[in-house]
């Protein structure tokens, strides 16, 4: 007989119960806060037509690369999702009777057959948040705050860079850059983090754009005012895009401005989210300390999606955050935040020959509310004892044939050391 290959498949792993522990604390934690802001959950399915995923308003050119494609038996062809946004803008466009503002978060597995590296995998959670119908930087302002919320209650500190792709766009239409080419450029400006100013500029050169353009960019790369809202009034007079873009920076600033927020969130005019679905603004959430350099959430505006996918062509307000478990989870890995001082049971319950006595007084403290686990290793007293003091396990109960014969149980404090007695309270 053939041994089977135990090998997980690539980009693909297990948690055992100690990672998982962590990353459930991390969901619930983020959960939490959803619901806290009102937000209502969402299911969708793994399974979607590839028409759908590969649509324009969907993940792109890069991302359709690295999309999972596969036939049913009926020869449809199907693909499993690689994010949530537009399983859920599907979802806004079979539902035109939704009640708006519509806010909803759904936490799930995506899929992308891409390139694996620390952090990043193949198969991965995603935790997102989408409002539907509010026309204001009010749905930003309030995406942003939420963010900040969730990494105050995970330990974490992070900051938001934001930006507008109206006036990204803009600015490049007034460079001279192609309207064909736009969406190229913006995807190299992206990397200007990552790659520096003459990197860039040597993509740009590549890439084919004139000489004047180039020009025009680095002088807007390397401008100390470029991070200032007043450097693009005069720009805002010669394009609609750029005023548009301005107005919308500069209203959502005075709600970061209000909410006390504003340390934390930067003004980037050269962030982009390389996504063409993004049609406003745009932000990324990144770790203070720089110990992963990659984002750990990321959104923005995407206004023509559902219209689109419904074929109507019309414009709904949609917003949305996305957070990446799995990368969030080696950073509460990494600080240490996550990890819990031991097992997370209340009482261990330690039977010698009295296996009946200790499930029926598991049922009766979990009954009461109380965590309980029934030791089923049939391991000896001084075994269960110290495997109790290495999961730190505070209460350990011990039922022996005296304990049966006197109605009674010992509870012992391990951490304390001390010993009570407590009477069988159903027998």
């Amino acid at each position: 007989m053939k041994k089977m290959n135990y090998q997980n498949v690539k980009g693909t792993q297990d948690y055992l119960p100690e990672s998982e522990s962590i990353r459930r604390n991390i969901r619930r934690t983020l959960e939490d806060v959803f619901i806290q802001y009102g937000c209502q959950p969402l299911e969708t399915p793994i399974l979607n037509y590839t028409e759908l995923l590969a649509s324009k308003y969907g993940g792109g050119a890069e991302i359709l690369e690295e999309m999972y494609t596969l036939t049913d038996r009926g020869e449809r062809d199907l693909a499993l999702r690689y994010d949530l946004t537009i399983p859920f803008a599907k979802v806004a466009a079979m539902n035109p009777t939704l009640k708006m503002p519509f806010k909803r978060y759904e936490i799930g597995k995506v899929f992308r057959d891409g390139p694996i590296k620390t952090g990043r995998f193949r198969e991965f959670t995603q935790c997102d948040v989408d409002i539907v119908g509010v026309d204001s930087q009010m749905a930003e302002a309030e995406l942003m705050m939420m963010a900040l919320d969730a990494f105050d209650k995970l330990r974490l500190k992070v900051n938001i860079q934001y930006n507008n792709r109206k006036l990204l766009t803009g600015v490049l239409e007034l460079f001279g850059v192609e309207e064909a080419d736009i969406n190229k450029t913006v995807l190299i400006l992206d990397k200007l983090e990552k790659i520096g100013v003459n990197a860039v500029i040597g993509e740009l050169n590549e890439l084919g754009l004139s000489g004047e353009s180039i020009r025009l960019v680095r002088k807007f790369l390397t401008d100390e005012n470029n991070t200032n809202f007043s450097y693009f009034e005069s720009l805002s007079v010669q394009n609609e895009k750029v005023k548009q873009g301005l107005q919308e920076l500069k209203e959502l600033k005075l709600y970061l401005d209000y909410l006390d927020i504003n340390e934390q969130c930067v003004f980037n005019p050269f962030l982009a989210r390389g996504l063409e679905i993004y049609t406003g603004t745009v932000y990324e959430v990144f770790l203070a300390n720089q110990s992963i350099t990659s984002s750990i959430g990321s959104g923005g505006r995407y206004d023509n999606a559902i219209g689109g996918l419904m074929g109507t062509g019309e414009t709904f307000s949609t917003v949305g955050i996305s957070f990446g478990l799995d990368v969030i989870y080696t950073a509460v890995s990494a600080s240490g935040a996550g990890r819990k001082s031991g097992k997370e049971i209340d009482y261990y319950i330690i039977p010698l020959g009295t296996q009946k006595e200790a499930l029926l007084v598991s049922k009766y403290l979990r009954d009461k509310g109380y965590k309980a686990e029934v030791e089923m290793g049939n391991k000896k007293i001084s075994k269960a004892l110290e495997r109790a003091n290495k999961e730190k396990i505070r209460n350990v109960i011990i039922i022996g044939d005296n304990e049966v014969k006197n109605n009674q149980f010992k509870v012992k404090n391990m951490l304390l050391g001390e010993e009570i007695v407590e009477p069988f309270p159903f027998l």
